[in-house]
């Protein structure tokens, strides 16, 4: 099978097409119910701590209850649930009660789709392809999480780590030496960040999460790549910090979240950090 995919490369892409639109589709679910899940832990624990009866609630994880319309809760059918089409063919609303269903639904599946593809092209029908769709979709649902309710998940950043780490075991991205030394790099040079701006203004510059996602990337692609990813992501938090400041007219004091930007950072240097190295070294 891995000697026809390579033969006819369309056919590859096609399928990473293919099946990063499905996986599209479930960073919706993820990127909307993880967050409301580790809110419902967290009250969970909270009371458990102030001795109060455990809180009974319906069953609310990645799977049940089913996709569903959030105004008349009418089930999401197989047929309502195809990535892009049926949302085009729906005209962005409920086929019951006709409520608009957001434009960012088939924006998930669409990026995610071109990403993958882009990842098929970049690596090929090989392990390393695997892994880099891994580490893809998870910067995706990370990125828009991030976004959302400026939290990063624990539950995706922490098993990015150990998937990076197994994965350069065999030296799938980087050598395992660089691996491991990367994750502790990049965990610790945002904790250093976060504790130099702390002491010197008093406040948070930034949370854990951060932390643990450049210890993920720096996992996945080794300390080599930790430079260029602090460096895009500054470059293109600036850029977009700026332009929503400027046409959403939001305040400068108002928090953003540095997590998209770590994620489009970390992307960019998984695709293109060997020529962009490169190209920075040859200037210097």
């Amino acid at each position: 099978m891995l000697l026809t995919l390579q033969a006819y490369p369309a056919v590859f892409l096609t399928i990473c097409l293919l099946v990063g639109l499905s996986v599209g589709s479930f960073l919706n679910v993820v990127i909307h119910r993880l967050p409301k899940m580790m809110e419902a832990e967290w009250q969970a624990q909270a009371a458990e701590l102030q001795g109060q009866a455990p809180i009974t609630a319906p069953r609310y994880d990645l799977i049940s209850p089913g996709s569903h319309c959030p105004g008349c809760r009418h089930a999401i059918t197989a047929t309502e649930n195809i990535p892009l089409l049926s949302w085009a063919w729906l005209r962005g609303r409920c086929s019951a009660c006709r409520m608009p269903i957001s434009a960012r639904y088939p924006a998930v599946e669409l990026i995610t789709g071109l990403l993958s593809v882009l990842v098929g092209w970049r690596f090929g029908p090989t392990i390393a392809c695997a892994g880099a769709l891994l580490l893809t979709w998870s910067l995706v649902a990370l990125a828009f999480i991030d976004f959302d309710t400026t939290l990063l998940p624990d539950a995706i950043t922490l098993p990015l780590v150990w998937a990076g780490l197994a994965l350069n075991l065999f030296g799938t991205f980087a050598p395992l030496s660089a691996a491991v030394i990367g994750a502790m790099a990049g965990y610790l040079t945002l904790w250093s960040v976060y504790w130099l701006f702390k002491l010197a203004t008093g406040k948070e510059g930034m949370g854990y999460g951060d932390f643990k996602l450049l210890g993920a990337l720096g996992a996945f692609l080794g300390w080599q790549m930790l430079p260029l990813i602090v460096l895009a992501s500054s470059v293109v938090g600036a850029v977009f910090g700026i332009a929503l400041i400027i046409l959403a007219r939001r305040g400068r004091e108002v928090p953003m979240p540095f997590g998209p930007y770590l994620a489009c950072a970390g992307f960019i240097a998984l695709i293109w950090g060997n020529e962009l190295t490169r190209m920075y070294l040859g200037l210097l």
